[in-house]
């Protein structure tokens, strides 16, 4: 697909988001050539992250301009936005100009929320990946999955993997792996415990239960977004 120039990213910012999320697309972004790269709220007051970054947006809903690609992050603040019309309508009137749609995380919760995975492969975060087919996508667990014009990234740390991915479909493996290089993503984890499939069935059976009730609250919000879906 040519790429035009320049080529507009951009990236929604909301309240209680993962930074990392946002911030390990960003790095990978920003270092592709001819991009301009937009962070996206209702206004351009600093957004406070879930771990408590202030983050401040470069661009609002009503100055955001034409995008050729729009990524939605994740994190605890995703579970307002299934619900947040506002943010729904900017983000399904984005995707209908963009030729990329694009998640990390639950931010892919946010794209079924607004009708935009409908029969797409689609991953996000293993606690919540199951969700997505309330949403009428099908949930694939893989680091990153491309479906079309979709490209959704599984938990946090996935997001400089799938901006990896982006980088080499927009301008190619070379200047994908030159970024790589130059971040020195080499990644070598003190631990082999990332991913239910690495983790001991100790530590999956504990993480679950510590998240037990935020993704019983996270459940609950997407299943009314589906049931809206439906109207």
């Amino acid at each position: 697909m040519a790429v035009s120039s320049p080529f507009n990213i951009g990236l929604l910012l909301f309240p209680h988001l993962t930074q990392l999320d946002l911030t390990g697309p960003w790095e990978v972004f920003a270092r592709m050539p001819g991009v301009n790269n937009y962070l996206i709220w209702k206004d351009r007051q600093p957004v406070m992250s879930d771990r408590g970054l202030a983050i401040v947006p470069t661009t609002t809903f009503s100055e955001c301009p034409p995008l050729d690609l729009i990524c939605i992050p994740g994190g605890p603040g995703q579970i307002a936005l299934m619900e947040d019309e506002e943010t729904l309508n900017f983000v399904r009137q984005k995707a209908e100009q963009a030729q990329w749609v694009t998640s990390v995380c639950t931010g892919s919760l946010v794209l079924g929320a607004a009708g935009l995975l409908q029969g797409y492969r689609a991953t996000s975060h293993w606690g919540s990946l199951d969700q997505l087919s309330l949403l009428g996508a099908t949930p694939v667990a893989e680091r990153v999955v491309r479906d079309r014009n979709r490209i959704t990234g599984a938990g946090v740390t996935s997001g400089i993997d799938f901006a990896l991915t982006v980088a080499e479909e927009l301008f190619g493996r070379d200047v994908a792996e030159n970024i790589q290089l130059q971040m020195e993503y080499d990644p070598a984890p003190p631990f082999h415990s990332g991913s239910p499939r690495s983790a001991s069935p100790e530590r999956l059976a504990q993480a679950q239960h510590q998240m037990h009730d935020f993704i019983a609250r996270r459940r609950a919000a997407t299943e009314a977004a589906a049931a809206r879906l439906k109207r």
